[in-house]
């Protein structure tokens, strides 16, 4: 055992000091915030990386959240699928954690790789046999390897410290990690997550590559509504790499060895882009002095690829159908602008007014009054720093066409744009977003998300609470301008999943 692992372990297994449950609401008027903005204070280490600290007395439980500004979005063609496949590696332990003998395991990898890229080119050349010959040649060799493998021991460790929800995301801009700890276990947390930024091992790599690809089966190739949302994005956005899949092509996947993987991993995840969110019962020079002592020393890497496409206007209505035997879907979308816009908050205000609960214009029409959905709700997305689609998805009940539904929605479009909403409505949303703003206040860990994607997207922590302020400012002319604006026809994408037609 090395000395990192032994002083990893003494910090897990003292004694912890018991405590309430993690997710136990704490009163919002105990934490001295100033206004709507929390007091965070903001650390920045000499190799980029940023801290942001929110002490909250109370419960005595911390939440970190670590987000890297590396996404699907960053990915070129022929590595789709790259950043959510690192989210899985990097839990499988580093040189010291997680293995028994990893210059044992780094031979067998060797072999493993270069078989992989033969594997790679029998693929191209079409030779069935061979690939099959590789394949059961790699299994084998991965076999032998497991034989070294601790198995999820950088789980367990956390786990024996009293860790809870340890898990990661990948979205379209970002890579995010997260755990909640008790308090006097707090410096394990960043002891763990250098060791994992310097000398992460991609161990059982191409078993884990084949949980991925399943996963990208379940999701998407053998799901209807998956299968739909993927070929809405890819159909709205010709260019820009918002249309193309976080989980990856399957074709990608299947060429992407470990070699690609570490070599991605060491070009972009490093200090400089990341931000660590710590929220919770700490004190800020504590957490300043492990940042720095733990992860002030790893070195600076590139910058992310840059994203230099730009989506041309879109100039008509593009629709999509798919043919599935499976229960109707329906997908609308229209190009908006990025979430920093001075137009967001007009068109976050749409979005709650169309969709925003059982008394929103939508919800109420479809579902309540007509009984010609099931549900019905609205977003933005994929991504926020780009311009992106102002996205309604619909379920249908069965007696009902989606011709049917989607007429609908169009004739509560063409109300807004006409008269905009009612001050009812507005004041609605308002009481809403103040409800909201309490409820946010009760969760350390949805502080931490928060903050980390805030500063990560936007380079300013307090960005999307200045813009959930900005809502509350929004009158009745600012919605129906928008909504007249982007919400037209040439700038609409329509995806419907519908039952194969009979021939007759």
């Amino acid at each position: 055992m090395g000395a990192l692992t032994a002083t990893i372990l003494s910090m897990a297994c003292a004694p912890s000091t018991p405590g309430p449950e993690f997710n136990h609401p704490i009163p919002p008027q105990s934490h001295g915030f100033d206004g709507f903005l929390p007091d965070v204070e903001k650390v920045v280490l000499e190799n980029g990386m940023r801290v942001l600290v929110l002490p909250r007395q109370g419960i005595p439980t911390v939440s970190f959240v670590m987000q890297y500004g590396i996404g699907g979005i960053h990915e070129r063609p022929g590595e789709t699928g790259v950043a959510h496949l690192l989210e899985h590696m990097l839990f499988k332990g580093s040189e010291t954690i997680g293995t028994t003998d990893v210059a044992a395991e780094r031979v067998l990898f060797d072999m493993i790789d270069e078989l992989h890229e033969d594997m790679v080119a029998a693929h191209e050349s079409d030779d069935l046999a061979e690939v099959k010959r590789l394949e059961d040649e790699i299994n084998r060799l991965e076999d032998q390897a497991r034989e070294f493998v601790v198995t999820n021991e950088f789980d367990r460790i956390l786990s024996r410290a009293g860790a809870r929800g340890l898990n990661a995301t990948t979205t379209s801009e970002s890579t995010i990690y997260f755990v909640e700890l008790p308090a006097n276990r707090a410096e394990l947390f960043f002891a763990l997550e250098a060791d994992r930024m310097v000398n992460p091992v991609f161990r059982e790599f191409y078993s884990e590559r084949d949980v991925v690809m399943e996963e990208r089966r379940m999701r998407v190739d053998s799901s209807p509504r998956g299968t739909l949302y993927e070929r809405h994005l890819s159909t709205a956005f010709k260019i820009h790499p918002y249309g193309q899949p976080v989980v990856g092509l399957m074709e990608d996947l299947r060429r992407l060895g470990r070699r690609d993987v570490e070599r991605y991993y060491q070009d972009y995840y490093g200090p400089n882009n990341a931000v660590l969110a710590v929220v919770g019962n700490v004190e800020s020079d504590d957490v300043a002095a492990w940042a720095r002592h733990y992860l002030g020393p790893i070195p600076e890497r590139l910058d992310p690829p840059m994203v230099e496409s730009l989506e041309p206007e879109q100039t008509e209505e593009r629709r999509v159908i798919i043919e599935w035997d499976a229960e109707p879907a329906l997908r609308i979308g229209w190009h908006v602008p990025e979430a920093t816009h001075n137009d967001a908050a007009a068109i976050a205000m749409l979005s709650v007014i169309l969709t925003g609960g059982r008394t929103s214009r939508l919800h109420r029409r479809l579902v309540t009054d007509e009984q010609i959905a099931a549900s019905v709700f609205s977003s933005t997305g994929p991504g926020n720093r780009f311009p992106q689609l102002f996205q309604v998805d619909v379920i249908p009940v069965h007696t009902a066409s989606t011709e049917t539904v989607e007429a609908a929605i169009y004739e509560e479009v063409k109300r807004i744009q006409d008269e905009g909403p009612s001050d009812e409505e507005l004041e609605r949303v308002r009481n809403q977003l103040e409800a909201g703003r309490v409820r946010r206040l009760q969760s350390n860990l949805g502080l931490a998300f928060q903050l980390a994607d805030s500063e990560s997207l936007f380079g300013d922590w307090a960005t999307t609470f200045k813009s959930a302020e900005l809502m509350t400012e929004v009158v009745r002319d600012d919605v129906r301008r928008v909504a007249r604006r982007y919400l037209n026809i040439e700038n609409r994408t329509v995806g419907i999943l519908q039952r194969p037609s009979v021939s007759r």
